[in-house]
């Protein structure tokens, strides 16, 4: 343990693998030609949104150990999660691969959740290799969260657009023939509620979390925020970047230079009405996997601070009017020198 919340890996994990599947909409963006698979039926080929959620994640893990030249047998864990009622998605997708799994939730956090829970076990020698997957489906997700799409109700500029895609990441205990970072650590965040009960401003409800993790691990490290080339949230879009930046100017810290959102850079919000951003579990997860590793892999960023964000609400909390608590987790990711 470092400091209050934090882990440092004395045995470091390495990610030598990863992979990124998406929707229609997301290779409409300025990463289009980025991602490993484009699905342009948003079904996947299934029958309904949450079957094709999981041939999200049965695909990415399928590239991903290929890229590696793995085979399912040699992973002894499997840490995976998404945004759905007992994290069907993960667990439909995932059955097939009859691998130890270990099952997580952390909101659109669930990619920093499970690189940190991976990676511990992959340290502490539990696992020589593992792998950590995510994803989300706007269809899947406005239906678990808000209102079927036939419904057809208005969004308010503060929402933001849940991403179709899925992330899937190989963790090793020894370097890989193509290591794309080295994970150095972690810090595991805290569920901070500052009151908000509003589903349509996911930003702000999970900037207060943001802003707490980062806070914590500069403090925990010892550093500054110009220690990392990028400090990258998950899924804040435009209203919840400019909170964060508030909210750590209070506590007389500066991130403007080093700040990157998934959710911000994933579309072109304006071109393709996607409101405030991007969102989702698999916001994060595929653009770690399809640009942040690509940039880390090739030495242009040494360090990076990875901070996906979860707004922690389900349909029955909300409808009996409780708040919207977050949490992010932040995960330490460096170059690897070979």
């Amino acid at each position: 343990m470092l400091g209050k919340q934090s882990i440092h890996f004395e045995k470091k994990p390495y990610i030598i693998s990863s992979a990124s599947v998406v929707g229609s909409k997301e290779a409409q963006g300025p990463m289009g030609e980025l991602f490993d698979k484009v699905g342009y039926d948003d079904k996947f080929g299934g029958q309904t949104w949450e079957e094709a959620e999981s041939i999200l994640q049965k695909e990415a893990l399928e590239i991903a150990l290929s890229k590696a030249e793995l085979r399912k047998q040699d992973l002894q864990m499997v840490f995976a999660g998404d945004l759905l009622g007992q994290s069907i998605a993960s667990s439909f997708g995932m059955a097939g691969y009859q691998l130890p799994h270990v099952g997580l939730y952390g909101a659109c956090s669930t990619c920093g959740l499970s690189l940190t829970v991976g990676g511990m076990a992959v340290s502490a020698g539990f696992a020589e290799k593992a792998a950590c997957i995510t994803s989300s489906h706007f269809a899947s997700a406005e239906k678990e969260f808000r209102f079927p799409l036939a419904y057809g109700n208005q969004r308010p500029k503060s929402a933001t657009w849940t991403v179709t895609g899925s992330g899937a990441f190989v963790l090793s205990s020894q370097p890989g023939k193509q290591t794309r970072a080295v994970i150095e650590g972690a810090t595991v965040g805290k569920i901070v509620d500052y009151g908000i009960k509003d589903s349509m401003n996911m930003g702000a409800c999970m900037a207060p979390a943001a802003a707490d993790t980062i806070r914590q691990n500069l403090e925990d490290f010892g550093r500054e925020p110009k220690d990392y080339d990028r400090i990258i949230t998950g899924d804040l879009g435009e209203v919840g970047q400019q909170l964060l930046f508030d909210l750590l100017a209070e506590k007389q810290i500066d991130i403007t230079r080093q700040h990157m959102d998934c959710g911000i850079e994933i579309y072109e919000s304006e071109k393709q009405h996607t409101d405030a951003g991007g969102s989702g579990c698999g916001c994060s997860a595929a653009v770690l996997s399809a640009y942040i590793l690509k940039k880390i892999e090739e030495g242009i960023w040494k360090r990076v601070l990875f901070v996906p964000t979860g707004a922690l609400l389900s349909k029955t909390s909300f409808n009996e009017g409780q708040t919207i608590p977050g949490i992010a987790h932040g995960v330490v990711l460096e170059h690897f020198e070979g």
